[in-house]
C-alpha cells in the first residue's frame, strides 16, 4: 500500500490511463482486422485510411510507439495493395 498523497494519487491516474489506453488498443485492434479482411481494393483502401489516420493520432498521444504505427501503416499497405 502506498505510504504517500503523492503514490496514492499516481496509482490511481496509471489505473485510469491503463483502462483508457487499452480501450483504444482495442479500437484499433478491430479496425486492423476490418482492413485484412477486406476482399474488395476499393472498400480496403478506404478502411485503411481510417486506420492509418488513428496509428497516426494514437501515435502521437503516446499510445503506441510510432515505430509500432509506421510498420503497421507499411504491412497493412502492402495487404491492400495486394488486393485485386
Amino acid at each position: 500500500m502506498a505510504h504517500h498523497k503523492s503514490a496514492v494519487k499516481r496509482i490511481s491516474t496509471n489505473t485510469r490511463d491503463y483502462q483508457k489506453n487499452r480501450k483504444y488498443l482495442s479500437i484499433l485492434k478491430t479496425e486492423i482486422k476490418k482492413v485484412r479482411a477486406a476482399t474488395v481494393k476499393e472498400e480496403a483502401e478506404a478502411l485503411y485510411r481510417v486506420v492509418s489516420s488513428k496509428l497516426d493520432k494514437f501515435a502521437d498521444k503516446g499510445i503506441i510507439h510510432k515505430n509500432k504505427a509506421a510498420n503497421q501503416k507499411s504491412r497493412l499497405a502492402a495487404v491492400v495493395n495486394n488486393l485485386k
